[in-house]
């Protein structure tokens, strides 16, 4: 039996690892293809989703595997301990050139985020967190949200427009940012008041940065306030807020007055 600080210090490590892998890659020439929906997938992806796989398993045989770049097996649903893995959140923009993308690495638990790592290695910046001990940025302890106002919001353009014409100056504009797990960060580190996700997104894309918000005091929720569930049959889901927990209810009010879909 692991501990929790034992996973989170394995998976730390193994994300910067791979974050190590998938900087050879960035900025360079990048075999390239097409999923389903048009999503790109590069060999940047599969050559850190191998090292992962690899890694992780080898150290925790009895855990399970759910990872955007690996074919989904239901033999995940019976896993006490589930490694739930985004080689490169982002992989869009990481295409790009722009600097936020990240390893993500998720442990669940009971249906919930146990342990999370963001490691963002153009960005300098690797986050940690373990349920009931914290969020951290670069080693350094998160302080808990505790924001009552929506000034900064990525992820609709629509409610930004509407956000700009309540408040004008009052109200910052942030450009798009292609990673989701990066943008439920930025909320966790204050640097956003709340981000935005349509349907679409997987257990993939959130389960390391969703214990890193709750961690620093925030929520993702879907548009009824209803926190995420993990490991189950189907990965994805729908709409979806973080934000502190001071100004969800007014972001999901602003996000259903702007008709942000379910």
């Amino acid at each position: 039996m692991f501990s929790p600080a034992d996973d989170l210090e394995l998976i730390s490590r193994a994300a910067r690892d791979a974050g190590k892998i998938a900087m050879r890659f960035f900025g360079a020439k990048n075999d390239v293809w097409r999923k389903h929906g048009n999503s790109p997938v590069s060999e940047a992806d599969y050559a850190v989703d191998a090292y992962l796989k690899e890694v992780l398993l080898k150290a925790r045989p009895d855990y399970g595997w759910l990872s955007e770049e690996t074919e989904d097996n239901s033999d995940r649903l019976q896993a006490r301990y589930l490694f739930v893995v985004d080689p490169i959140d982002g992989t869009r923009g990481f295409l790009e050139g722009s600097r936020e993308w990240c390893v993500s690495i998720g442990i669940v638990a009971g249906f919930q985020p146990l342990v999370g790592v963001l490691e963002c290695p153009a960005l300098g910046e690797h986050f940690t967190a373990v349920k009931g001990g914290g969020a951290f940025l670069n080693g350094n302890r998160l302080p808990l949200l505790q924001g009552d106002t929506l000034k900064t919001l990525t992820g609709s353009r629509k409610l930004n427009e509407i956000m700009e014409t309540q408040m004008g100056s009052r109200f910052s504009v942030t450009p798009f940012v292609p990673s989701l797990a990066y943008r439920v960060a930025m909320v966790a580190g204050n640097k956003l008041d709340g981000a935005l996700a349509r349907p679409g997104a997987h257990d993939w894309d959130l389960a390391a940065a969703d214990i890193i918000l709750r961690e620093a005091g925030g929520l993702l929720t879907d548009l009824e306030g209803k926190e995420r569930l993990y490991n189950q049959p189907n990965s994805g889901s729908g709409s979806l807020l973080a934000s502190a927990q001071g100004v969800h209810k007014k972001l999901i009010d602003l996000a259903k007055s702007g008709g942000f879909l379910h």
